[in-house]
């Protein structure tokens, strides 16, 4: 039970890259990028009272499943979205999809992923991925994040959709089912960018958005004194991560919002977007500096105030020009 005339795609970002591969399937041209951008992905969010693997939980991303839902909303694709009581009923659903010949996307977490290296698979259950076949007792993977394509035994897929913890993916799948076929993108690129400009200006203080950037400075330049330097350097361990493993994080989703703005450019005839992705690109080059920082002081581990200090201070500054940045933008539409 293979779909043959499925293509997998290597992508920055799982969510868009799924996607990406199952709209171009259905028969949709488009690119990462503008997967992405109208899919307003690019999003921040810090909460300290929400606990992922006893860190506290930060995001540079629009909550798992948003973009394939308004990518198709946009696009005017009716899509199929299902989770399930129980792995029995989830792993039926998944071989009648592909028995019907629909390549389908699924929220998992990474480690029950035995394709993964060991360093990529902890306990994070937001990772999209995409079965398109199976072959005996395994699965054949089209893995956003992987060169090629993979396969995956059953009990290890069950186990990585129906994985416990924070958010559960309750055996997550989905595929589009209708298509109108391609259509004029200048509306959905407009609509996308008014809705990241929503996010980030507008999101309720202090925990995400602009204010959520400047929240989480605050708090680093605290860490050493109210957590001791071994939690401290725990807690911007996991921000680098966040930030640069899983997915594309702080720079990298900046970088392909600037690709997506590049060619909205292009699409929209409106060579502003053109200066925006320009600038764009030098906040995702800030979030690389502040990620190379912030590694220094984690392999330090003296819990130096000033150093904690700076870094709080990056943020605080990111969040000044992600704050301009999305305010012009807005003006622009």
């Amino acid at each position: 039970m293979i779909i043959e005339n499925f293509h997998h795609k290597q992508s920055a970002h799982c969510e868009s890259g799924v996607t990406l591969s199952l709209l171009q399937h259905a028969g949709i041209t488009l690119t990462e990028p503008l997967a992405f951008g109208i899919g307003a992905g690019l999003f921040f969010g810090h909460l300290p009272f929400l606990k992922v693997n006893g860190v506290p939980g930060t995001t540079f991303r629009i909550w798992p499943g948003y973009i394939f839902k308004r990518v198709c909303k946009e696009l005017g694709v009716k899509m199929k979205v299902e989770a399930f009581s129980s792995p029995e009923k989830g792993m039926a659903a998944l071989d009648a999809a592909l028995a019907a010949n629909k390549p389908v996307g699924m929220q998992s977490s990474v480690y029950y992923l035995s394709y993964f290296p060991e360093a990529w698979r902890f306990h994070f259950n937001a990772h999209n991925l995409i079965a398109y076949g199976k072959e005996g007792n395994d699965y054949l993977i089209s893995d956003p994040v992987m060169e090629n394509i993979t396969r995956l035994p059953g009990n290890e897929l069950e186990k990585a959709r129906f994985a416990k913890g924070f958010p559960a993916p309750n055996g997550k799948m989905y595929y589009p089912v209708q298509t109108l076929g391609n259509k004029d993108l200048t509306p959905a690129i407009l609509s996308g960018m008014k809705k990241t400009c929503f996010f980030m200006l507008q999101s309720p203080p202090p925990f995400f958005g602009y204010r959520g950037i400047a929240y989480l400075g605050k708090r680093i330049r605290k860490y050493p004194e109210k957590l001791g330097a071994r939690k401290a350097g725990l807690f911007i361990g996991n921000i680098i991560r966040m930030q640069e493993e899983i997915g594309t994080g702080g720079a990298g989703f900046r970088f392909l919002y600037a690709a997506f703005l590049q060619e909205a450019a292009v699409i929209t005839k409106n060579q502003a977007f053109a200066q925006m992705s320009a600038d764009m690109t030098k906040i995702g080059d800030e979030w690389r500096n502040f990620a190379f920082a912030a590694a220094r002081v984690m392999k330090d581990r003296s819990g130096n105030l000033s150093t904690y200090t700076e870094l709080g201070d990056m943020l605080i500054a990111l969040s000044v020009r992600e704050k301009d940045f999305f305010t012009r933008l807005k003006k622009l539409l």
